[in-house]
């Protein structure tokens, strides 16, 4: 008992100490969480990007067909 006494200060900043370090990596954990979702969004968003990025590129090689056509026509 007299030991509790005499180190009671150190025995709480041990355990102020540890309390923090669990703290630590909770918030670590869950930084670790949203950044995996977030890279897992942009990988969605890109791949709906490129998906979209290819249908205007096909509609634009339409139209330039068409208009190619429509030059051949009036000439």
């Amino acid at each position: 008992m007299e030991l509790i006494v005499k180190f009671w200060a150190q025995l709480a900043a041990g355990v102020a100490g540890i309390v923090w370090v669990v703290r630590v990596e909770a918030s670590v954990r869950a930084n670790d969480k949203e950044i995996r979702r977030l890279q897992h969004q942009r990988n969605e968003d890109q791949a709906a990007h490129k998906e979209a990025r290819a249908q205007t590129n096909d509609m634009l090689g339409e139209v330039r067909s068409d208009i190619k056509e429509l030059l051949r026509r009036n000439r």
